[in-house]
């Protein structure tokens, strides 16, 4: 069928021609309240696999129970990664097959909570990206899987992150560059005093020894 691919370039744009087409494509749905929740449009997104959360560019937030992992990128992404390991073993009988999971959101105000986007995913989903966070925002997002009757489904796991701001990561590089030049302009002030003393004042106290000496 044609429709899981047409829908993901709908809602994604031009897939990743790198993507193993062999591999399941993540069903998800975003969801608010009330009507926008009923006008939610079903949508899809290859998988992210193999993705190494590297030191430089990424910060990597851990749920309690391990299951949820929080990526948080310099750009200001964070992708979101999970597996069911850490929920339990397998439901003993094939009815009480994973359903999907359910990922609520919510971030902390001045006074209070306030509720992002819920997201319904796929079975097949293991990991989830949000585009755009803010920054300076402490998040709290939690995931839930969910299994047919008649396993009842076991508790989320929940994972807690800020997100730098854009201007204070601006900070940070330039100081940085400051700093590398800073470093370099100092190793060359002390070469170059290194090889006055070596090559000019040298011969100078040599010669005015010898004038002494006769």
């Amino acid at each position: 069928s044609l429709l899981p691919p047409l829908l993901a370039l709908l809602c994604l744009g031009v897939a990743d021609p790198k993507a193993d087409p062999d591999e399941p494509w993540c069903p998800y749905k975003v969801g608010g309240d009330g009507a926008a929740a009923a006008g939610a449009r079903l949508c899809f997104r290859p998988p992210a696999r193999g993705f190494q959360c590297a030191a430089r560019g990424c910060r990597a937030h851990r749920s309690a129970g391990g299951a949820l992992v929080a990526n948080v990128l310099r750009n200001g992404s964070v992708l979101l990664q999970w597996g069911l390991r850490h929920w339990g073993p397998p439901p003993p009988r094939p009815s009480a097959a994973l359903r999907g999971f359910a990922l609520n959101c919510s971030w902390d105000g001045t006074y209070t909570r306030f509720p992002c986007d819920s997201v319904e995913l796929g079975a097949a989903c293991r990991d989830y990206l949000l585009a755009e966070a803010h920054g300076s925002v402490r998040y709290r997002l939690c995931l839930q899987p969910r299994y047919a009757p008649p396993r009842p489904a076991p508790p989320a796991q929940c994972v807690e992150f800020r997100v730098e701001p854009a201007a204070m990561r601006d900070i940070v590089v330039a100081m940085t560059a400051v700093g590398g030049s800073i470093c370099v302009m100092l190793v060359f002030i002390c070469l170059l005093v290194a090889y006055i003393t070596e090559n000019l004042m040298s011969p100078a106290l040599a010669r005015g020894g010898h004038a002494a000496a006769a």
